[in-house]
């Protein structure tokens, strides 16, 4: 053992470790048409990602997740009817969900229930809300196929149910530190209607077999005006347009992680999240 390492009480090395992120950092996004790095603030906010399969959408939402991940002041809570997509974070998340429905809707109401907590916390403290180093951490509810909740599992109450839950936490969420990102590969306005759509402050259109997807996603009549993701190169994954609420679509390419990068940034995530010990229980030790 190298005994300049430092000791906890214990005896036990420690790992070194770098600064860590905050939430209220910008997520890195990827690069724009021009080569510059794009970066995308994510507090207070939230993104639908859509596309149609190989478009690179759940890259994007990995690579969200990823960011997320690595900050301390964040808890995951992941929901994948997959599995596989954003399955590699499941030892880094709170709660990570497959392909059942019927827990889907428990732990949307439970993220409801937390998020209706918080806001009587705000109002009992004269506060609108939360901020850097409050009380309690942010959460990000991630979602992989909202199709697969909103349409296929289940039957229409239940998918029904799920859809009006995830809509009342986007649209509540974000002043308690709830954020969510919902990725789509289905495009179309019985999985995304409008309502639900335009409570989303960033927007991003993978490839879409289609004009009209791309404005279910981006919203209506950004087609006429010469945007669409119908446009993109079905070869160039990962490029898609970003709109902000109130802006302009712009193109951007997405940054990519390999499923051994996120591996090791999953790995990394579950150590530094992992229960620490009691101080109380290394002075008895000793």
């Amino acid at each position: 053992m190298n005994t300049d390492t430092p000791l906890d009480p214990r005896g036990v090395d420690r790992v070194p470790v770098g600064p860590l992120l905050s939430i209220f950092d910008p997520v890195y996004l990827g690069i724009d048409e021009y080569g510059h790095p794009v970066y995308l603030p994510m507090i207070y906010r939230n993104i639908l990602i859509g596309g149609e399969p190989g478009s690179g959408k759940s890259s994007l939402l990995n690579t969200i997740v990823a960011h997320a991940a690595l900050c301390p002041d964040v808890r995951l809570c992941l929901l994948d009817g997959k599995q596989v997509e954003l399955g590699l974070w499941e030892n880094a998340a709170d709660v990570f969900v497959g392909p059942a429905i019927i827990r889907a809707i428990t732990t949307l109401r439970r993220v409801q229930t937390v998020m209706d907590n918080r806001y009587a916390y705000l109002k009992a403290h004269r506060r609108r809300k939360i901020g850097p180093n409050d009380v309690f951490g942010q959460i990000l509810v991630a979602c992989d196929e909202i199709a697969y909740f909103s349409a296929t599992a289940g039957d229409k109450k239940e998918q029904e149910l799920f859809s009006a839950l995830l809509r009342d936490i986007v649209a509540r969420g974000r002043a308690v530190g709830i954020i969510v990102a919902a990725a789509t590969q289905r495009p179309s306005s019985d999985i995304i209607p409008p309502s639900l759509r335009d409570l989303f402050a960033w927007r991003f259109a993978g490839r879409t077999t289609n004009d009209v997807s791309s404005d279910i996603v981006l919203g209506h009549g950004w087609y006429a005006r010469g945007f669409t993701a119908n446009s993109i190169d079905p070869n160039n994954q990962g490029e898609g347009y970003l709109i902000a609420e109130g802006g302009t679509p712009n193109r951007v390419k997405a940054a990519y992680l390999t499923d051994a990068d996120i591996i090791r940034l999953a790995d990394y995530a579950a150590y530094i999240r992992r229960p620490k010990p009691d101080p109380n229980e290394w002075e008895m030790a000793a």
